[in-house]
């Protein structure tokens, strides 16, 4: 399948000139513009190229770490299954990413502080 390079670039200028930069805090599930990616990085999909992402670390109301979020069932040592209003989802630990805020759609939903400490130690245990 081809990639919208061309239309990401559209949509990234947009972004970077319009859009706020939203209210946040780590544990939060948001629709992300993550943008038509190279390779095996994942990608956004949709005309605004979104994906949802977990907030693994604020650092300022400006920046982010985030995990993506798929709803493939995926296990194993970088992956992060678990389940929300009865779907089966994963967060990817190997695909970590920091990013402005303004790539921020919407939030989906917030995990548990267990979950968030889960996913932190799981993604901490990745880089040792």
């Amino acid at each position: 399948m081809k990639k919208d390079f061309k239309g990401w670039n559209k949509q990234k200028s947009d972004i970077d000139d319009s859009a706020p930069r939203p209210f946040f805090r780590e544990g939060e599930v948001w629709w992300c513009s993550l943008g038509a990616n190279i390779g095996f990085e994942m990608d956004g999909k949709n005309e605004i190229f979104e994906r949802p992402v977990f907030i693994l670390k604020k650092f300022n109301n400006e920046t982010c770490l985030v995990l993506p979020t798929t709803s493939q069932s995926k296990s194993g040592r970088f992956y992060y299954p678990y389940m929300s209003n009865g779907k089966k989802f994963a967060i990817n630990l190997s695909q970590v990413r920091l990013l402005d805020v303004k790539r921020l759609r919407r939030r989906a939903y917030v995990l548990s502080q267990k979950q968030h400490s889960e996913i932190k130690t799981k993604f901490i245990s990745l880089l040792e």
